[in-house]
């Protein structure tokens, strides 16, 4: 087992670069004149495509036939109206922040495996949801001041939207997971996305330059490529190994918004993001403790 842990860490590494350099793609198509329906569109469109590809390539494309349609309709509708909360944040939060208030999925998803799956929630993963959230309104914070203008309260309040959003998603993928396989959520989702983002996308479907049209190219490859590299890691590594990578993303956003936008996280986030960060390494740990303690018990049970 311990020669797959080190490739699953750097599938999830390089999904953390490419995911990463997707919101940077997202920000400048805004800048380059594209909407967030477009780049939504374009986003779900090059992940359909790539996705596809790699399911012809391999098991083939009746491996994805399903039994559970409408699981999957729940998590396209579910997973659509979040990733439209968080690219709304990303075009209006500078890179850093929006990453920053993405970490806190592990605190939310934490609340609602509590209390929509009865989940056994002990003290210090409580304690871990507080300290996040207080991480989250040091990072906030300064958005509150009339003459402040580091934060947007909106793109505040639309990135932590879109961070409940995939909570839910998780909640969903893991009643989902017990009977599909990763790449058949993956493209049910891309694919199921595409009937509602067409709609919306034909209004306000516009031309644009070159640059835009890479942008727009850019953000649908890079995003299938992120989602590609991130399922394959779960399948080589245990989550409690690979999902602290994402922790890493952080500093591409800081570089990237630097190299890119020429803006730098504010003070507060830099106090901020180790509380949220912590907190949702926590999480991590309670969660193999707690897997561990019932592996445990189930062997017992085996034995007597």
């Amino acid at each position: 087992m311990n020669d797959r842990i080190l490739p699953a860490i750097g599938l999830r590494l390089l999904s953390v670069v490419f995911f990463a350099a997707m919101n940077a793609s997202i920000k400048l198509a805004e800048h380059a004149g594209a909407s967030v329906v477009e780049i939504l569109f374009f986003r779900q469109f090059g992940a359909a495509l790539l996705v596809s590809a790699v399911i012809a390539s391999g098991p083939g494309m009746t491996s994805v036939a399903t039994r559970r349609l409408p699981a999957h309709v729940a998590r396209a509708v579910v997973g659509l109206s979040a990733m439209a909360l968080t690219f709304h944040g990303i075009v209006l939060l500078p890179l850093a922040e929006a990453t920053t208030i993405g970490f806190t999925v592990p605190l939310i998803t934490t609340i609602l495996g509590a209390l929509v799956l009865r989940e056994p929630t002990g003290v210090w993963r409580w304690g871990a949801v507080v300290a996040g959230f207080a991480g989250v309104l040091i990072v906030a914070a300064p958005g509150l001041a009339a003459n402040d203008g580091h934060l947007p309260l909106g793109g505040a309040a639309f990135a932590l939207g879109g961070a409940f959003g995939t909570a839910c998603v998780t909640i969903l993928l893991r009643q989902i997971g017990r009977t599909e396989a990763a790449l058949t959520t993956v493209f049910w989702f891309s694919t199921l996305s595409l009937v509602p983002l067409s709609l919306f996308y034909v209004p306000v479907a516009q031309n644009h330059g070159a640059f835009g049209w890479a942008c727009l190219a850019a953000v649908g490859v890079l995003g299938g490529c992120a989602q590609i590299a991130m399922t394959n890691s779960l399948k080589l590594g245990p989550v409690s190994v690979v999902v602290p990578m994402d922790y890493s993303s952080l500093l591409w956003a800081t570089a990237l918004g630097w190299l890119i936008f020429d803006t730098l996280p504010a003070s507060a986030t830099w106090i901020g993001a180790p509380v949220i960060i912590a907190s949702g390494l926590i999480i991590v740990w309670r969660e193999q403790v707690r897997q561990r303690q019932e592996t445990i018990a189930a062997s017992a049970d085996d034995v007597a």
